[in-house]
């Protein structure tokens, strides 16, 4: 006979991670202050011997009731722990201050999404990036990169770029054997992948298709490189389904760029690859599909990404499950022939032709 809630656990841990849950957002800060106002960095220095708040006061500037009140929330997370009146680090409270993923994470929580996701009920509702009126009016947060405050522009780059930094060295081997002397860029940002590429190839051109905002800071990029007749740049709006892709391109990439629309959106973006592909030529997709995460922390991180882009980037897109990509390739009238997962930290790579 099942069980109407058939958790592993007991009530009274359930509702204490209800409580966690229930106070996140005001941990969240905590946590970004004790990192912030140098207190995770002074604790860690005194390690083996540890600080009473007193000390922590005195070698940080910050006032004892905030010494207090912020510790004492590091306490409950299990960022700090508590010894003999004395505070020590905790192997979490390691992570929040060094590891470079934490610290992505946080400054794009913090400066990108923290005000916008009290709206997240209403872009629910709407199907619009109703948090975004935090920052200005946009329809999405692709129109809105060049204009953002400059940390929250910082942030946004920081976690678009750490994801795919890691990525774009594992994924240009598989790319290249398939031997690309035309390669077009759709959704090529600021022009990482299109730099790294002509590293990697003297031979190939790439031809970076992108919103004119975005093509203005990626050709700032490319003339300081002296790079304009290896990489050029072709200004459209993906959105507007009357633009087709320009014809004549062996390749065509997608990194992290179709988990920024809507299924429907997608199949129109790919039925658009299609008629600018001949029967030779290679679509590669790189996303990170939350079912195909080696690590629980990973797919955490994956869904958690998904509220972004419900809040804060157009209000209809998401991380997705691989299987919804592979149908909507199928339902443009292409077919994978590699598929290959743990590319960089998170992604999967699809090589895709027509069927």
């Amino acid at each position: 006979m099942s069980r109407l809630y058939d958790d592993d656990i007991s009530n009274l841990q359930a509702k204490f991670d209800a409580q966690k849950i229930a106070l996140a957002p005001l941990m969240f800060q905590a946590a970004r202050v004790l990192r912030d106002s140098g207190i995770l960095e002074t604790v860690k220095k005194h390690r083996r011997t540890g600080l009473t708040p007193n000390e922590i006061a005195e070698k940080t500037g910050v006032s004892l009731y905030g010494v207090k009140v912020l510790c004492e929330a590091g306490l409950a997370m299990d960022i700090l722990k508590l010894d003999d009146e004395k505070y020590f680090m905790t192997k979490t409270g390691f992570f929040i201050l060094n590891d470079r993923m934490t610290r992505v994470n946080m400054d794009f929580s913090h400066d990108v999404c923290y005000k916008g996701m009290f709206h997240l009920d209403e872009a629910i509702e709407k199907g619009k990036p109703a948090g975004l009126k935090e920052f200005g009016e946009w329809e999405t947060i692709y129109q809105a990169l060049s204009s953002l405050p400059p940390k929250a522009q910082e942030s946004w780059f920081a976690f678009d770029h750490f994801y795919s930094d890691d990525a774009f060295p594992a994924a240009l081997p598989r790319v290249f054997k398939y031997k690309p002397k035309k390669l077009m860029d759709i959704g090529g940002n600021t022009g990482k992948w299109a730099f790294q590429c002509v590293d990697h190839d003297p031979d190939v051109t790439v031809t970076i298709l992108d919103l004119p905002g975005q093509l203005a800071m990626a050709k700032k990029n490319i003339a300081e490189k002296g790079l304009e007749k290896r990489i050029l740049t072709h200004p459209i709006n993906i959105l507007d389904r009357t633009q087709p892709f320009p014809k004549g391109h062996d390749a065509i990439w997608m990194s992290q760029f179709l988990d920024c629309f809507s299924e429907d959106e997608i199949v129109s973006i790919l039925k658009r690859a299609y008629d600018a592909m001949d029967e030779k030529a290679v679509l590669f997709i790189m996303e990170t599909y939350w079912d195909r995460q080696a690590f629980e922390a990973a797919r955490y991180c994956v869904i958690g990404t998904s509220l972004y882009f419900t809040a804060m980037a157009n209000g209809n897109s998401k991380m997705y499950h691989s299987k919804d990509m592979m149908r909507c390739l199928r339902e443009a009238g292409l077919t994978v022939e590699e598929d290959i997962d743990n590319i960089g930290i998170s992604h999967t790579l699809f090589a895709c032709r027509k069927r």
